[in-house]
């Protein structure tokens, strides 16, 4: 079994896990600031080994900061506390890992990261583009947090997988940018070929899953990924460096048998192993 609560910050370690339970800006069901803790609960139950990927999460160096206070009444302030402690961690020399919460929780990590690495691109598995400019008029949305990115980042340097959800102008944007890509080994082979060498940031919304492997997730959509496949973009992940990951949109409360929390650690398992390749 893996429990990563005892990854102390004092020891050395090459990974920081840190949780970000915020879920301010949700569109449809809101329970996504309960999912870190639960993933950690789950964490306990889910065995360090991978036999998929052959490697073993015991000789892994990470750490777990804990959860961040975060005042659920002002977005600014909550990004601005995220981003502080994704700026420490990478001071530390550590790759930092965000248990979310909600997609919008990516936005800081994501910039702290492209300071480091200003040549970064980001990979987001996803059932929703996350590509409006706004959401009932707010830019600082769950449902916007891709464009945003964008605006620094550059679409160019996107790559998504696993969208099955938005509007006729986020479909538009993403075939005029060639963002859009699939789970096929084809089109994995060529998405690692897209990468090269430059440093990744990986981020998964767990609603890439279909609702019947996981349910707890706060907007599900029909047509999702299984275990299966997701195992086999990760083994192609193996080629990349990288340098920045999150997991977020578990909503744990909406799943009463907690399949979706271990579900979700496994995720987190598998993205520790590669992202300490």
């Amino acid at each position: 079994m893996f429990d990563f609560t005892d990854r102390d910050l004092k020891e050395p370690h090459g990974i920081r896990m840190i949780g970000a339970p915020f879920d301010g800006t949700v569109s449809f069901r809101p329970g996504a600031r309960f999912g870190p803790a639960a993933i950690r609960d789950a964490s306990d139950g889910v065995e360090s080994y991978s036999p998929y990927l052959d490697a073993e999460l015991e000789a892994v160096h990470y750490a777990d900061s804990g959860d961040l206070e975060l005042p659920m009444g002002n977005v600014e302030t909550v990004l601005s506390i995220i981003r502080e402690a994704v700026d420490d961690c990478l001071n530390d020399n550590a790759v930092p890992f965000l248990l979310g919460g909600e997609h919008l929780a990516s936005l800081p990590a994501i910039e702290a990261v492209h300071e480091k690495y200003p040549n970064l691109v980001v990979i987001q598995l996803d059932a929703h583009a996350d590509q409006r400019d706004d959401y009932l008029g707010v830019e600082l949305s769950h449902a916007c947090v891709m464009r945003r990115v964008s605006e620094f980042l550059g679409d160019e340097n996107i790559r998504q997988l696993g969208i099955r959800s938005g509007t006729k102008y986020e479909y538009d944007l993403m075939k005029g940018f060639g963002t859009l890509t699939t789970f096929k080994e084809e089109d994995l082979d060529e998405l690692v070929e897209w990468v090269a060498d430059r440093p990744v940031y990986l981020t998964v919304d767990l609603d890439v899953f279909d609702p019947a492997y996981l349910p707890g997730t706060g907007t599900p959509e029909p047509g999702g990924i299984d275990w299966w496949t997701f195992q086999r973009f990760i083994k192609a992940m193996t080629d990349v460096d990288i340098v920045g990951l999150d997991v977020v949109e578990l909503a744990p409360q909406l799943d009463s048998s907690a399949c979706s929390s271990v579900l979700a650690a496994k995720c987190v398992r598998e993205m520790l192993l590669v992202a300490a390749k």
